[in-house]
């Protein structure tokens, strides 16, 4: 998006961790789409200017770092409050899943990573964005669960389980920062990333048959419903977890 293409800004500023590719960028493409000014994270210094120039370098500011390191938290949050000097948003995508096979044989600390990256961040950064300004300001928070945190994911069940902590954390979250910050979660099906490659890689087409749409979710599909949490339009919601799932969920009760 070129800078005579960017819209007029909204006023608002929005952190999105783990975003210099997947849903992450997706989320923080939707929200600079509508003219937000955005600070994007990931591990990944090359890898986040170039989302950032992408994005637009006059609206998008990179902080890269480790999702769980609590310096990195620290100076992401700073350094959104110094370039923009308010942070109404925090959408935590962030996340991890190492691991594939049987919940049985599962190394434990390989666990605690997965629980370190994907909930221990994501409260991390909530504390860090809520003292900073929306304690006072008021905004909300997204974060990006998975239906893996809904029901028992098979081979990825770490994953699935710190999910399912993602949901309880918005739950937990929601209760405590209201009535000023409403908290919500997205629980995305099986989207076309590189994070998610091992799931549909080399048989696209019949993953996408099992889903009633009949397709894979896309990262703005993500960024969408993002969007829409973060917005005026879903002022009476929170705690809540929306399911964008393409209607995969539809078929447990078929059969």
């Amino acid at each position: 998006m070129t800078s005579a293409e960017l819209p007029e800004l909204s006023g608002k500023v929005a952190l999105v961790t783990g975003a210099s590719r997947g849903i992450g960028y997706g989320v923080a493409e939707a929200l600079v789409a509508r003219g937000d000014r955005v600070c994007i994270t990931g591990r990944n210094e090359d890898a986040l200017k170039e989302a950032v120039d992408k994005l637009g370098s006059d609206r998008v500011i990179g902080v890269a770092g480790k999702a769980h390191d609590l310096a990195h938290q620290t100076e992401a949050v700073e350094r959104t409050m110094e370039a923009f000097g308010r942070l109404d948003f925090l959408v935590n995508n962030a996340g991890t899943n190492p691991v594939f096979g049987p919940i049985a044989d599962l190394d434990l600390d390989v666990a605690r990573k997965v629980f370190e990256t994907n909930v221990i961040s994501a409260l991390g950064f909530a504390q860090k964005t809520w003292h900073a300004w929306q304690k006072d300001n008021g905004g909300a928070i997204v974060n990006i669960a998975s239906i893996a945190g809904l029901a028992p994911s098979p081979f990825i069940g770490a994953y699935g389980i710190s999910k399912a902590a993602m949901i309880n954390l918005t739950q937990q979250l929601a209760h405590e920062f209201a009535p000023k910050v409403r908290v919500n979660a997205i629980a995305p099906g099986v989207i076309k990333t590189k994070f998610a490659q091992a799931l549909y890689e080399g048989r696209e087409a019949e993953a996408a048959a099992s889903y009633p749409l009949g397709r894979l979710g896309v990262p703005s599909d993500i960024g969408g419903a993002a969007a829409f949490l973060t917005s005026g339009q879903s002022d009476w919601v929170t705690g809540q977890t929306l399911v964008v799932d393409g209607g995969i969920f539809l078929n447990a009760g078929v059969g």
